[in-house]
Parts: C-alpha cells; structure tokens; sequence
C-alpha cells in the first residue's frame, strides 16, 4: 500500500527524520541561513515576515530567524516534527520569532498570509515533490506569488528525480549508524511519479528490527519548474544544483 507524504512521515518518518539528516540541527541551519544570505534573502523593503513551507525539524525556520525576520511561520503536516521545533527554538533567539502551524502547504498561504504580506517563502528539502500533482504545484506557485511583497523571494530547494536510476542504482544508502540503518529504494512509476519505498533497521540488543514504508514523489522538470515559476508572475534569478544532490530555484516578485 502507497501512502501520501504525510501519512508516510506520521507512520513511519518522522521519528527518523533528524537522525537522517545527521542529527545536529544547529549545523544545519547555520549552513542554511549561510546559503539563504548568499541567495539575498533577508528582511528589508519587503517586510520582515518569512513562511518555511514544510518546515520539518526546522533548520530553515532557525536560519531564517537567524537572519533577522520578525516573525516566521513554520509549516509542516507532521506535529511530531513541529513538536521537535519548538522545543528547539525554546530559551533561544528564536523564540517567538518561530511560529510552528500544522497544516498543509497548499492552503497555509492563504489562510495565514494577505496578499504581498510575505518578503520570504522558503520551500525546502524536497517538500514540492511531496505534493499529490503538478496542479497542485502550479496553484502553490500562484498563491505564493500573490502572498510575496514586490521584491519578495521564493526560495525551493528538491531532487531532480526526472532521470531514472537503474539496477542497483536504485538503492540508495541514506545513513547508518550503530543501531540504526536507513536505505531508499526508487520504482520509476510513471512519467510523473515515482514511489520511494524507505526501509529502516533499527537494533536493540542482538536483535534487529526492520520497518518498510512508501510514498509518491513528484518528478519534477527544472525547465517546467522555472516555467511555472515565470507563469505565476515570478523573475527567475537562481536555478542550479545546490548542497545535498538538491536543485536550489530563487525566483524574485517584480
């Protein structure tokens, strides 16, 4: 059975999730609000108001409050995640500057955001490529461009999955440690979609246990990307590959 992204990460995931991403968050974002200052992303003329679409454990959210927003809001499905950010930002520079919101990405920006009431939206760490279709891309990209402030930056960062992997290309190595490994398997499903089964060894004493999940990806063209982007009113200034084996887009509101 193929779960959506977010039901993947609430069974399965999330309790994994900082552990796959190396387990020092703090690191992270340093490293993220390194990439985000270099990117031009900061507060000024557009406002001091930042959205982290798909926030995660939150090293955008911690990077973009390093930078100097007043207020971000820090979006993701999975409360377990959201729970984690919180209690990290605590007793920091961050409290109350970060604003956790459970929700889906596709409706946040109008519910929480006016129109050009936003000078940042990050949407990061393959977030875009969670989402169920391409429409549902295309709208996303025309809700934050109506919530950007003129001069207002979007910032995405995913994997560009277009072109399959084979054999045992397939399988990718994600971390292992002591107690705990991590792999990914790819089935290119369609033209559109492929599934990621994720399997996760997990020891205790002698004793291993392995836990299985899958979910669809988007495959997402970087010239259908950049042309949506140019579509929803956005100037795309930034398109290459970036940190991680991610693809970094920054498109600005004129």
């Amino acid at each position: 059975m193929t779960n959506t992204a977010a039901e993947h990460y609430d069974r399965l995931l999330a309790e994994h999730y900082t552990w796959m991403l190396g387990g020092d968050i703090p690191s992270l974002a340093a490293d993220q609000e390194r990439l985000l200052r270099d990117l031009g992303v900061r507060p000024g003329p557009a406002g001091t108001l930042a959205v982290d679409l798909g926030c995660g454990p939150g090293p955008q959210s911690l990077a973009l409050a390093g930078l100097g927003f007043d207020r971000v809001l820090a979006v993701d499905t999975s409360r377990a995640l959201l729970d984690e950010l919180a209690a990290r930002a605590a007793g920091t520079a961050a409290a109350g500057v970060v604003h956790p919101v459970h929700g889906d990405i596709r409706h946040i920006l109008p519910e929480h955001v006016g129109p050009s009431g936003a000078a940042a939206v990050v949407c990061m760490g393959d977030t875009l490529t969670h989402l169920p279709d391409k429409e549902d891309v295309t709208s996303l990209l025309d809700d934050i461009a109506r919530s950007l402030a003129p001069g207002g930056l979007l910032v995405i960062g995913y994997r560009d999955l277009t072109a399959p992997l084979t054999g045992t290309d397939r399988f990718i190595p994600v971390r292992a440690t002591a107690d705990r490994v991590m792999t990914c398997f790819l089935e290119y499903t369609d033209e559109d979609t492929v599934t990621v089964h994720d399997l996760v060894h997990t020891r205790s004493g002698d004793t291993w246990t392995l836990r299985t999940g899958c979910y669809p990806k988007l495959r997402i063209d970087p010239s259908w990307l950049a042309g949506q982007c140019r579509a929803a009113g956005l100037d795309v200034r930034h398109d290459a590959p970036g940190p991680r084996g991610t693809r970094i887009v920054t498109a600005a509101k004129p």
